[in-house]
C-alpha cells in the first residue's frame, strides 16, 4: 500500500513530469535500478562500503538523562555518527555505484544544508569522478564549513542566484544543467524527491537506517517494534529511511515533523502539508506551497536542509492517507531542542535534527513507550547558526 506502483506512483501522488530532453535517463533508470541495486554483487558491494567506509551499522542509543525528562524512553538512531556526518551518505555510496553500472562519467547534485553535496563530492572523490554542487547563494553563505569540506573534495560548488536563493532553486540549477549536458552525467538526488525512479531509490538505500533499528531495538528491549518512530521532514530522506521498514506495521506510529519557521501563517515557514496543494515540483506529483495561480512560494526555515517548498510524494502519500502524523516546530522550537540535547546527552545535533527532537515537547508520550528518534545530522556545520541565535 506504501510502496511505489509500476507507474511510479504512490496513491495519486509521483510519477515523472519531465522534459523530453531527459526522458532517455529517465527511461534508462526506470529501465534498470531495481535489476542493478538488487543485484547479490551490487549488494555485496554496497554493504561491505556501508561497513568499512560508512561506518554502519549506526548505533542505537538509549539517551537515559533525555528520557528521564520527559517521562518515556527515547532510543536515538545515531546517523550523525556516519562517515561525512548525516544520514545522506547512505544514499551517495548506492548511486554512484549505480551510475559506474550505467557507464556514466560525470556528477551533478543539489544540497541545501550542505550534507548531500559533501556526501555527493566524498563519494565521488573515492571513486574518481568529476563532480558539480549545485546550492543556493544563501545556504551558502550559513553552510560555510560544508561549502569548503566539498571543495576540499575536489568538487565544484556553483550558486543558484535565482528565487529564494535556497534548495529549490538549487535543484531547478542541477536539473537545467543536467538538461543541458544528459549523456555521460548522473544527477544524485539526495532526497525522496523528483521524478520516478528516484522517490522509490533514494528510499530504498536510506532504508538501511529502519533495517538496523529493528534489529537493535530486538537486542535492547525483546521487541524489534517500537511505539513511534520520529524523524524531520524536508524533502524527507532521512525519515523515509527510518520509517521504512515499518511502514506496513500501522501499530508503530510515525511522525513526520516539519519547519514551520517564524510560524505557520507568518509567510515564512516551509510546513508543506499544512500549507501545501497538489502540483507538479522538480518531476514529480507532490505537496508543495504554492500560489491559486500556481506559483511556488519562497519556503524559509532556520534550518537550510528544511527550507523546501514541497515534500517528498512518498511523504505526500503517507500524509493523504493518515499513516504519518505531520507535526511541525518553528526556529524557536528547534533551537530549543537542539540545546536540550546539547545539555543532556553531550550530542550537538544538526538544526534540521533538532525539528525532530522538537516534538518531545508537544506530545505526551506514555512511559512504557519506545521512542524511536533519528538522529539525521550532526551540528558542527550549525555552530556558527547556533552562536547567532544564542548570542
Amino acid at each position: 500500500m506504501f510502496q511505489v506502483n509500476e507507474k511510479g506512483f504512490y496513491g495519486k501522488f509521483g510519477g515523472a513530469y519531465i522534459p523530453e530532453m531527459l526522458y532517455p535517463n529517465i527511461e534508462e533508470l526506470q529501465q534498470n535500478y531495481l535489476k542493478i541495486i538488487n543485484a547479490e554483487s551490487f549488494q555485496k558491494e554496497f554493504r561491505q562500503m556501508l561497513k568499512d567506509y560508512v561506518g554502519r551499522p549506526s548505533p542505537l542509543y538509549y539517551a537515559q538523562r533525555l528520557s528521564e525528562r520527559y517521562q518515556t524512553n527515547i532510543y536515538l538512531k545515531r546517523e550523525d555518527l556516519n562517515h561525512t556526518g548525516a544520514h545522506k551518505v547512505n544514499n551517495t555510496l548506492g548511486q554512484i555505484l549505480l551510475a559506474k553500472k550505467l557507464g556514466k562519467e560525470k556528477i551533478i547534485a543539489e544540497t541545501g544544508a550542505g550534507q548531500h553535496g559533501v556526501a555527493t563530492a566524498t563519494v565521488c572523490a573515492l571513486m574518481g569522478m568529476p563532480c558539480i554542487v549545485y546550492m543556493g547563494a544563501i545556504d551558502i553563505e550559513r553552510q560555510k564549513p560544508n561549502v569548503q569540506r566539498m571543495k576540499l573534495l575536489g568538487a565544484e560548488v556553483r550558486p543558484a542566484r535565482s528565487g529564494s536563493q535556497t534548495l529549490k532553486d538549487a535543484t531547478n540549477e542541477a536539473m537545467r544543467h543536467w538538461i543541458g549536458d544528459p549523456k555521460g552525467t548522473h544527477y544524485i538526488i539526495g532526497s525522496v524527491v523528483g521524478p520516478h525512479p528516484y522517490p522509490d531509490m533514494v528510499a530504498r538505500f536510506q532504508a538501511v537506517i529502519s533495517e538496523e533499528t529493528k534489529w537493535q531495538l530486538q537486542e535492547k528491549t525483546g521487541k524489534e517494534n517500537p511505539d513511534y518512530v520520529i524523524a524531520c521532514v524536508g524533502g524527507g530522506s532521512n525519515a523515509m529511511g527510518a520509517f521504512f521498514h515499518y511502514l506496513d506495521d500501522t501499530d508503530v506510529k510515525l511522525i513526520a515533523v516539519e519547519a514551520a519557521g517564524l510560524g505557520i501563517n507568518s509567510g515564512e515557514s516551509a510546513a508543506t502539508s499544512v500549507l501545501g496543494k497538489s502540483g507538479i515540483l522538480h518531476g514529480s506529483k507532490t505537496l508543495l506551497m504554492q500560489t491559486p495561480d500556481g506559483q511556488v512560494i519562497e519556503p524559509y526555515s532556520i534550518s537550510a536542509g528544511l527550507d523546501y517548498p514541497g515534500i517528498g510524494p512518498v511523504h505526500a502519500h503517507l500524509y493523504d492517507t493518515q499513516r504519518a502524523i505531520f507535526e511541525n516546530a518553528t526556529d524557536d522550537e528547534a533551537m530549543a531542542a537542539g540545546k536540550v540535547l546539547c545539555e543532556l546527552e553531550g550530542i550537538i545535533p544538526a538544526i534540521e535534527t533538532a525539528h525532530a527532537l522538537a516534538v518531545l515537547e508537544k506530545i505526551k508520550f506514555n512511559p512504557s513507550d519506545n521512542l524511536i528518534i533519528c538522529l539525521s545530522g550532526r551540528g558542527d556545520k550549525d555552530l556558527a547558526t547556533y552562536m547567532k541565535y544564542y548570542g
